[in-house]
């Protein structure tokens, strides 16, 4: 287990920070490659005494290269990284919101999920519906729609904490993946995200958002859902939210959960119109 986490650490690290990291162990070989010269010029073996005398001597040589092979290892380490970590963050992040890709959040999602079953750690699913998004693009075009989602991913940034993963879920639908935390807690969050939004969208045109949340309770192992039937108990409480009026917050029982990891066809009329039926949206 624990390499494993050390490797998901390492994994996660940003490559520029990873890359110096291993340009800095390999500039270390430098000072040994010449040690192997220089007993190969003198036709000695490379014993320790040999290697103190010869380190004794050169002092200012190995120091030399050491230093410099360090010092070009760790900077162009750091500039393959950034290069890395730039093309691999465009990869993972949404244009039009800059937030995390949809990609990016079934990974962290499959991720998280493991370590739930491994730890008995809760997690907790947000999904965010902009409500009415089609009316306020017929009425205020494409421009004012794309205001409102980025408004939405504004609140999302101003109240999500570090670990949690906010995401573009696709069309008007955002989500936040919250690590370590079950549904119920989750939904405090899920709150201050509705009222950061709830307001004006300028002129005439008003905003708001549905949230529907489902989550894996504390202690849940292997009990755990899929992702997909994670992500299906939170579509299905975020149809009763717009069902009941839009604007507000709803949160899956555990036993919705259940159902969805079950593949139970309760309120299966439900979650297909809350994915398709145009009057939900």
């Amino acid at each position: 287990m624990a390499n494993e986490v050390w490797s998901s650490r390492w994994r996660a690290l940003p490559r520029s920070r990873a890359y110096p990291l291993i340009g800095a162990v390999l500039a270390f070989g430098a000072p040994g490659g010449l040690l192997a010269l220089h007993a190969l010029r003198d036709g000695a073996l490379p014993a320790p005494a040999w290697i103190a005398a010869e380190l004794a001597a050169h002092a200012g040589d190995y120091a030399y290269v050491t230093a410099s092979t360090l010092a070009v290892l760790v900077w162009l380490g750091w500039r393959l990284g950034r290069k890395d970590d730039s093309l691999r963050d465009g990869a993972l992040r949404d244009a039009l919101t800059g937030l995390w890709n949809r990609r990016y959040l079934a990974q962290r999602l499959e991720h998280e999920l493991s370590r739930a079953r491994r730890q008995g750690v809760p997690l907790a699913l947000l999904l965010v519906d902009v409500d009415h998004l089609k009316l306020i693009n017929d009425r205020g075009g494409h421009a004012l729609g794309d205001a409102a989602l980025d408004r939405v991913a504004a609140a999302l940034r101003a109240t999500c904490r570090v670990a949690d993963v906010p995401a573009r879920y696709g069309g008007d639908e955002l989500a936040v993946l919250v690590p370590g935390t079950p549904a119920a807690s989750a939904a405090a969050l899920a709150e201050r995200i509705r009222a950061a939004v709830d307001g004006s969208l300028g002129g005439d045109h008003r905003m708001s958002v549905s949230i529907g949340v489902a989550g894996v309770p504390p202690g849940a192992r292997e009990s755990a859902p899929r992702a997909e039937a994670l992500c299906a108990a939170a579509d299905r409480a975020l149809y009763e939210a717009k069902a009941a009026g839009r604007n507000r917050v709803v949160v899956a029982p555990d036993a919705e959960v259940d159902a969805a990891r079950s593949g139970s066809p309760a309120r299966d009329g439900a979650g297909g119109a809350g994915r398709g039926g145009a009057a939900a949206r």
